[in-house]
């Protein structure tokens, strides 16, 4: 039998189911995937909250209908932090991490053609949800090697301790659930 935490975001409100990651901790889950009514209301309500940028940077793959959104609504450009090397990326600029939801070393690329649209710009970094930032650290030095000037880095939701972070703009507190 499935466990439900229920939240509002951006005035909608959602059941997100809970999920074990270990024997002490349960996290409600946040798949944005399919919710296009949440995925309008929410970047509308985040770009309000937002500074000036020039480009947004998400990194692969829940936040992705984020990010398009956000480039649809303010009219910039959007780039993905790929997962794998793709054969079209030269020169990739490669971040490792490892996240509460992946448990295990990944890492994060540009290629040449990203790098080059990030260079000199100033960029939205953007994210379905923020815990232990480790995506977001990667995210920043990939910002960071690529020559970009960090703008602002926006979520959804910020859980666990992450609400309590002031270098991050979010639009809802998500509790973590301890056993």
């Amino acid at each position: 039998m499935s466990e439900y935490y229920k939240m509002k975001i951006a005035g909608l409100e959602r059941e997100l189911e809970k999920f074990s990651v270990s024997d002490k901790l349960d996290i409600a889950a946040f798949i944005i995937f399919g919710d296009v009514e949440l995925t309008i209301a929410g970047v509308a309500e985040l770009l309000r909250k937002v500074p000036e940028f020039d480009v947004i940077l998400t990194p692969e793959a829940k936040s992705i209908p984020i990010a398009y959104e956000a480039a649809r609504q303010s009219g910039k450009p959007y780039i993905v932090a790929r997962k794998g090397i793709k054969v079209y990326m030269r020169n990739p600029l490669d971040v490792a991490v490892t996240s509460i939801t992946t448990q295990h070393e990944q890492h994060l690329y540009l290629g040449e053609t990203e790098v080059n649209a990030i260079k000199g710009k100033r960029v939205l970094i953007v994210d379905d949800v923020i815990s232990t930032g480790e995506s977001l650290a990667a995210v920043r030095e990939l910002v960071s090697k690529a020559g970009g000037i960090e703008a602002a880095s926006a979520a959804f939701l910020a859980e666990g301790d992450a609400a309590d972070r002031k270098d991050i703009i979010f639009l809802e507190k998500l509790p973590l659930f301890f056993k």
